[in-house]
């Protein structure tokens, strides 16, 4: 089986290559509806698995000065200590087998197709932002802090339980709340703001016995070169027609999630 979770890898992280996001949406609901990984497992082998794979991406960001660092810290302030509280009640709640598997797909089909609707309204966002009509979004300094603070704490809550929304998700609700700043910029907060969230919260299910790691291992061995490949593609593939099909493939597996037993 190590050469299919290889290959699987490689398929992810070429997309992700292409596109920017589906690394965490595609990767947990993969291993669970074609592999048959346990919910929590996936989810907390796929979180140690973004949190590698996104770090070469959040130092080119930072290198380039296309992160907002305090944008990141308020989304941390948010995100970290409600990851640590879901995963705390996770183990806390001592849930049985299929209770747990339950709850997890659950979580994981509304997240994705949360994020599946990111995608497919992410140039509506962008063009708003880009308007005079986006100004109406504009919150004031102290509500801007407190919103950013609160979309952490979603976000934290998401990616702790599925995995997913730590990348478009996140990016989609940046788009909203601050319409001015650079694409480039919204895209390199993101991915800076990911590394810290999936990192704590895949150090978080290690600790509660829910990553393989020898699954982890299958995976970035075919994902690495997978991303590298991925990215020199990119500027000959419309982002148009990835970004739609993507979009439309996360919005089937969300709702055959709802059905999973």
């Amino acid at each position: 089986m190590d050469w299919l979770y290889t290959l699987s890898g490689f398929t992810v992280g070429l997309i992700v290559g292409v596109t920017g996001v589906g690394g965490g949406s595609l990767m947990t609901p993969l291993l669970v509806l074609l592999f048959g990984v346990s919910p929590a497992t996936a989810v907390g082998t796929d979180l140690l698995y973004a949190a590698l794979t996104k770090m070469g991406g959040s130092y080119v960001h930072g290198k380039k000065g296309s992160v907002d660092w305090r944008v990141v810290k308020l989304l941390a302030l948010g995100s970290l200590p409600a990851a640590l509280f879901s995963l705390w009640l996770l183990k806390n709640l001592s849930l049985d087998e299929k209770s747990l598997k339950s709850l997890i797909t659950s979580v994981l089909s509304v997240a994705l197709i949360l994020t599946a609707f990111a995608l497919y309204f992410k140039p509506w966002l962008q063009k708003l932002g880009r308007s005079k009509d986006g100004a109406v979004f504009e919150l004031h300094a102290h509500h801007l802090t407190g919103a950013t603070v609160a979309t952490g704490v979603v976000l934290g809550t998401l990616v702790a339980i599925s995995s997913v929304g730590a990348g478009a998700l996140g990016g989609a609700v940046l788009l909203f709340l601050y319409p001015r700043m650079a694409t480039v910029k919204i895209v390199g907060t993101d991915i800076a703001h990911a590394v810290p969230l999936t990192l704590v919260a895949g150090l978080g299910h290690a600790a509660l016995g829910t990553v393989n790691f020898s699954l982890l291992g299958s995976l970035l061995l075919g994902s690495l070169p997978g991303i590298w490949i991925g990215s020199h593609l990119s500027a000959r593939i419309p982002e148009k027609v990835l970004r739609l099909l993507l979009a439309t493939m996360l919005l089937i597996i969300g709702a055959k999630l709802l059905f999973y037993k």
